[in-house]
C-alpha cells in the first residue's frame, strides 16, 4: 500500500449545527491508523467553491452546489494513511444519508442528499491532490495528536 493524502471537510450545515466536533471523533474512530496532518476554519470563497467543483460545473445542480459550499464556514483538512482516500469514502457513506450504511458519517450526521456533512476528496487518480492544493497551498503538513481536541480550539478562536 502506498501512503497517501486526502481532503475533507465538514461542510457549512453541519458546522452551523456544531456537529463538527462529532464527526471528526468518527473520522478517528472509523480511520484509527490515519493521521490528521492540517486543519483550518474558513468561509470559502466563491472562486474558492469554482475551483474546488470545476469538474461538476456542467450539471444543472452546480450553481446549488457554490451556494451551499459558500453558505458559512467550513472545517477544511487533511488525512493521511494507507489508501485514504477510498477508506475516508467508505467512513463517510454514500453521498445520499438516506442510502448510506449505519455507522458512517452521513448516516449520523447527514439530513438529505444537498445537507450530506462531509465532503471527502473523490478517488479519481489526482483528485484529492487537486483540491488539497485549492484548500491548502501553502501548508507545512504535521500530525495533530488530537483532531477534536484542535477543533475545540479552532472553535474556541473563531468565536
Amino acid at each position: 500500500m502506498t501512503t497517501q493524502k486526502t481532503f475533507l471537510a465538514v461542510k457549512p450545515e453541519a458546522f452551523a449545527r456544531k456537529d463538527g466536533a462529532g464527526i471528526i471523533q468518527m473520522l478517528t474512530e472509523l480511520l484509527p491508523d490515519a493521521k490528521c496532518v492540517a486543519m483550518k476554519i474558513y468561509q470559502p470563497s466563491d472562486e474558492l467553491a469554482r475551483n474546488h467543483y470545476a469538474a461538476l460545473s456542467d450539471k444543472p445542480f452546480f450553481p446549488d452546489l457554490i451556494k451551499s459550499f459558500t453558505a458559512g464556514p467550513i472545517i477544511g483538512m487533511v488525512w493521511e494513511a494507507d489508501n485514504i482516500v477510498a477508506r475516508a469514502r467508505d467512513a463517510m457513506g454514500a453521498t445520499n444519508p438516506e442510502a448510506a450504511a449505519d455507522g458512517t458519517i452521513r448516516k449520523k450526521y447527514g439530513k438529505h442528499i444537498g445537507d450530506n456533512a462531509i465532503h471527502g476528496s473523490d478517488t479519481e487518480p489526482g483528485s484529492a491532490e487537486r483540491e488539497i492544493k485549492i484548500h491548502f497551498p501553502d501548508a507545512n503538513f504535521a500530525p495533530i495528536t488530537n483532531p477534536v481536541a484542535k477543533v475545540n480550539e479552532l472553535l474556541l478562536a473563531a468565536n
